[in-house]
């Protein structure tokens, strides 16, 4: 029996445990993906369980709730001196986040192409559009607060539970975004004052940011449908 094995790049090692020791200890790379990239990944996968527990619960309570639910089209309809329009603001702030995808991917395609330029200001348009979303999300909250008496523990229209489900999952996602929004305008910064091409031009990390951003914009697909729409 041989007591060696060749690897298909021609490396040479022992058979039996010595070798598999020698093999796992050699630090292979099995998938080329970079490290910041791979721990974004794990980021988004623990992010994921979170948002659907979140969203299971809420579907839960609501299914199991003995008082009437309030109607999500009446309650966040707004009025502009005529009847009021169902879910206006909340498909404003849906349309918003939908064209941040877009400018994010827009971004991330300059920073591949090494346009600096372009890339600093998609990113910091992107980041914009986020401010503009939680800038409505606090709008929403306040009138919901001052003007409906909405509390987390309590709730005029109908079933209590609507006000903690309401606050615990938009609040989760608004700090997600308000975090995301935070990241971008560093990134963009860097960008600007060429410091990843001080450090070889390499502009991943403007995709590691698009991961994190598209993913706040797909839970929030899923909060619209589960919450507003439902």
């Amino acid at each position: 029996m041989s007591e060696a094995a060749m690897t298909s790049t021609g490396e040479v090692l022992p058979n039996g445990l010595k070798g598999v020791v020698e093999d796992f200890s050699a630090d292979k790379q099995a998938f080329h993906v970079p490290w910041g990239k791979a721990m974004m990944w794990i980021f988004l996968l623990s992010d994921t369980f979170i948002f659907s527990c979140f969203l299971i619960s809420y579907m839960t309570v609501r299914i199991s709730a003995t008082d009437p639910w309030p109607i999500p089209s009446e309650v966040f309809a707004l009025s502009f001196g005529g009847d009021p329009i169902p879910l206006v603001l909340i498909a404003i702030m849906t349309f918003i986040l939908i064209t941040s995808s877009g400018t994010m991917a827009l971004a991330v395609n300059m920073g591949y192409r090494k346009n600096r330029k372009l890339t600093f200001w998609l990113m910091i348009a992107t980041a914009l559009l986020g401010a503009s979303f939680v800038g409505m999300q606090a709008f929403e909250w306040t009138k919901l607060i001052v003007d409906e008496g909405v509390r987390p523990w309590g709730n005029p229209m109908g079933a209590a539970q609507f006000g903690s489900s309401f606050f615990m999952i938009t609040g989760f996602h608004g700090l997600h975004v308000s975090a995301g929004v935070i990241y971008l305008l560093v990134v963009a910064f860097r960008v600007k004052n060429g410091f990843y091409e001080r450090r070889g031009g390499n502009y991943e990390i403007v995709e590691i940011v698009g991961l994190y951003w598209h993913f706040v914009d797909l839970v929030w697909v899923f909060i619209f449908a589960f919450f507003y729409l439902w």
